[in-house]
Parts: structure tokens; C-alpha cells; sequence
């Protein structure tokens, strides 16, 4: 029997009592799900289709684009923008949000998106990913232009979350907020398939996610819970750990969620508020799909979907994955 398709799957969530994908997040969903596809191809065609390489522009962050990111970026609100689902968008890329032009009609959700993450591997041609995040608008949109303030929600308010990966094969891992999904771009149709979920992350698995370079960094406890793995079966947890490292987090991530363990990035302890992941674009969606499949997230400290945000580009120290191996780093 063929698969389902990602268009059935939302469909049939859709006609669920007390659905938790009303028409309007499935066809925002799917319009997502397709600039993913136009993405993949893009990625697909490199140094052919003039996409690896840098450009002389910077990001809000001071950092340098890469040609990739801003292609994946224009590709997101060309598609998004008119589809009469959303207030206005946001992204890692843009200093600020993208209001919905009044030429078109607006929507109830706002969509928050890193366009590319891990953008640095295109040019090696190792895995790198889209992610994303909806929200609803607040109330108070309604008859206004969004602002900024309008963004700044929890992580617990997310409807929808997940991110494309695009390696050997290109992956759509989704929630809505009732388990998490994988479906597969069967490309010769140009159709995504559901290929396995609700996902659950297998528990017990010994293995961590974590930038080595970055050690001057880490608080104590962060320092302790690695140190404590790497002396392996001698050491306190009495057993090996095997480490893993892409500089992709849809790539770690992705692994973690088929395969179990954790993955670490934390804040540098030296300097509060100074991290590396944004909260709105990576760790909020990101955290989502972890707590579906049964996992835990932190920002070191306390649950990542609890925070406030208070801005549009703030950064956290993320630690997620198994349960038992976060609890374990909050253990004194």
C-alpha cells in the first residue's frame, strides 16, 4: 500500500473531533512544506546552480550570508505571503518581521522560520535543514498591523512546529501538537510520504551531541556531564558514550530523535545571556518536537518552552533530548 501523503495526514487531523489542525494551519502547513521542496532542489543543484559560497552581506547577528540563506529565505515569503493564512512572518535572516502586504489577505498565524540552519555545511555538502514555527496572532491583531510584540510568545504556545532536513533523502519531521511525523519527498512525484510516527526517542541510547571547541564556555555542571561521560565505563556513569558532532541542529537532532541520547549547546556561563541559538527559530520549534516524542529540553536551568521571549533575535543555551540524560545535568 502506498504511504500516505502529507496532504491526507493533515486532512485526516483535520477532521478529528477537537482537531488540532483547523484548514487554515493545514494549508499554511502545506504551502511551508512546499518552498521546503523548492528548497531541496535549490540545495540540490550547487555549485550547478550558483547557491554555495558566501555573499558580502551580513545577517542581524554580524554574521556572514551565505548565498543559500538568503535564496531559502526569499523562496519562504514569496510562498507564504499570499496564501491569506498569516499576520506576517519572521526569520533569523531579517533584522525585523515581514508584515503581510495589504495586497493580500491576512490570516490568524504568525510563522517564524530559520530559513537554513547549519548553513556553513552546504559548501562540504553535508546535511543542513529548515525550521520552522506557527503561532497564533494575538487577538489584538485584529484590524492592526503585527508588530514585534506580537512574536514574542512561549515556546507552550506553538500549533505547529518542525523542520526539513535535506541529506540522502529529503525529510519533513512535523508536529501539531499530537505526536511527531516523518514524511519523505518521493521526489519523482514531488509528493511527501509518511514514512514513520508518531516518533517516540528511543531511551537508554549512550551517545551526546556536543561542540568540544566550545569547553572554556560551559558552566560546571555542563563540564561535569560531559567529563563524566568521556571517562566511560571507569568513570561514574559505569558505561562507554559514543559523541557526535555535525554544527547542523536539524542534522543532531534528527539523529537524537531516531536514535535517542542528547544534544547540548549550551550558554557561555562567563557571560550571561550570551549563547548561540536563537530561541524563536531554533530552540522553541525545536523543543516542541523533542516534548512530542517524549523527550525534555532546557536552557540549562528551566524548560525552553516556558521562557518569555523579550526579543525577536534572543539566544539560549539548549540542552535536549533523553529525559533521563537532561535530568541528568540538573543533578547537583
Amino acid at each position: 500500500m502506498q504511504p500516505i501523503s502529507l496532504s491526507r495526514f493533515l486532512i485526516e487531523q483535520q477532521r478529528l473531533p477537537e482537531s488540532p489542525c483547523p484548514a487554515e494551519l493545514r494549508l499554511l502547513i502545506e504551502t511551508v512544506a512546499r518552498a521546503c521542496k523548492a528548497i531541496s532542489h535549490a540545495i540540490s543543484k550547487g555549485a550547478l546552480g550558483d547557491v554555495l559560497g558566501s555573499l558580502k552581506s551580513e545577517n542581524v547577528q554580524g554574521e556572514v550570508q551565505k548565498k543559500l540563506d538568503v535564496i531559502a529565505n526569499d523562496l519562504l515569503l514569496d510562498a507564504n505571503e499570499w496564501g491569506g493564512h498569516l499576520a506576517g512572518m519572521a526569520s533569523e535572516e531579517m533584522e525585523t518581521i515581514h508584515p503581510i502586504p495589504n495586497r493580500y489577505p491576512k490570516g490568524e498565524y504568525l510563522l517564524l522560520f530559520d530559513p537554513i540552519d547549519g548553513s556553513s555545511n552546504v559548501d562540504v555538502d553535508l546535511s543542513v535543514g529548515t525550521i520552522f514555527s506557527v503561532v497564533r496572532a494575538p487577538e489584538a491583531c485584529a484590524g492592526r498591523e503585527v508588530v514585534e510584540a506580537d512574536f514574542l510568545q512561549p515556546g507552550r504556545n506553538q500549533v505547529a512546529a518542525g523542520y526539513a532536513i535535506y541529506g540522502p533523502q529529503t525529510l519533513l519531521v512535523l508536529t501539531i501538537g499530537a505526536g511527531v511525523y516523518e514524511f519523505t519527498l518521493e521526489r519523482e512525484i514531488g509528493s511527501w510520504r509518511l514514512t514513520d510516527g508518531p516518533m517516540r526517542i528511543p531511551t537508554g541510547t549512550r551517545e551526546f551531541a556536543i561542540n568540544m571547541a566550545r569547553r572554556p564556555q560551559w558552566s560546571p555542571a555542563v563540564a561535569r556531564y560531559v567529563e563524566d561521560r568521556l571517562l566511560g565505563s571507569a568513570g561514574p556513569c559505569g558505561h562507554d558514550y559514543n559523541m557526535r558532532w555535525t554544527a547542523s541542529m536539524v542534522a543532531d537532532v534528527h539523529r537524537i530523535l531516531k536514535r535517542g541520547g542528547v544534544f547540548l549547546y549550551p550558554a557561555d556561563h562567563r557571560t550571561p545571556g550570551k549563547a548561540r541559538l536563537r530561541l524563536l527559530y531554533e530552540a522553541n520549534p525545536m523543543s516542541l518536537l523533542i516534548e512530542q516524542a517524549g523527550g525534555a529540553s532546557s536552557d540549562g536551568s528551566a524548560a525552553i518552552l516556558d521562557i518569555d521571549p523579550v526579543s525577536l533575535h534572543q539566544r539560549v543555551g539548549v540542552v535536549m533530548g533523553d529525559k533521563e540524560e537532561v535530568a541528568a545535568l540538573h543533578r547537583p
